[in-house]
């Protein structure tokens, strides 16, 4: 399937959840009747995410035994933006609320140079290993990365899974 039809049928899975959570959220009790939000997402959740995460990329590749001995500096890659995005989820939790909007641009700035810096490490991880995948298997990962097919504009960072947990 074209990343153009899944993204389509994304959106439209997306649309359709959304719709049904605001209705629900309309019937739901006011939010003084609900207990306070626990946080279960824990750092055994967030390994385990990942770790399933690489396997099925892995597994949606399909490599061959020589294509596999170029997949550890790439997983290898993926696994250290992953954490360093974990952490930097946690650092902007436990950080007191910005000062003024020039605190937010300060912050979001130095957000997208260290993602841009970790992407930087992940495409030179990845090259040797996309440079010996046939164009089948090229077409496979974007998607499964969580890359937009958007001709018109840059792909949003915080939109790749690999960085979801500093969100």
């Amino acid at each position: 399937m074209p990343i153009k039809a899944i993204s389509v049928a994304a959106a439209a899975s997306i649309m359709l959840l959304s719709a049904s959570a605001a209705v629900r959220a309309q019937d739901a009790p006011a939010t003084q009747d609900m207990p306070p939000a626990v946080d279960i997402y824990s750092d055994i959740d967030a390994k385990v995410v990942l770790d399933a995460r690489l396997i099925a990329l892995k597994t949606v590749i399909g490599l061959t035994p020589d294509q596999e001995k170029l997949w550890s500096g790439f997983e290898t890659a993926l696994r250290n933006a992953a954490a360093d995005a974990l952490a930097r989820g946690k650092q902007r939790a436990e950080a007191g609320p910005p000062a003024d909007f020039v605190d937010v641009l300060d912050r979001v700035a130095d957000a997208e140079i260290t993602r841009g810096q970790a992407l930087k490490a992940v495409a030179a991880a990845a090259r040797p290993l996309v440079a010996s995948l046939s164009e089948e298997q090229k077409r496979r990962i974007p998607a499964f990365l969580g890359m937009v097919d958007n001709a018109n504009g840059p792909q949003p960072t915080a939109d790749l899974w690999i960085f979801e947990d500093e969100n």
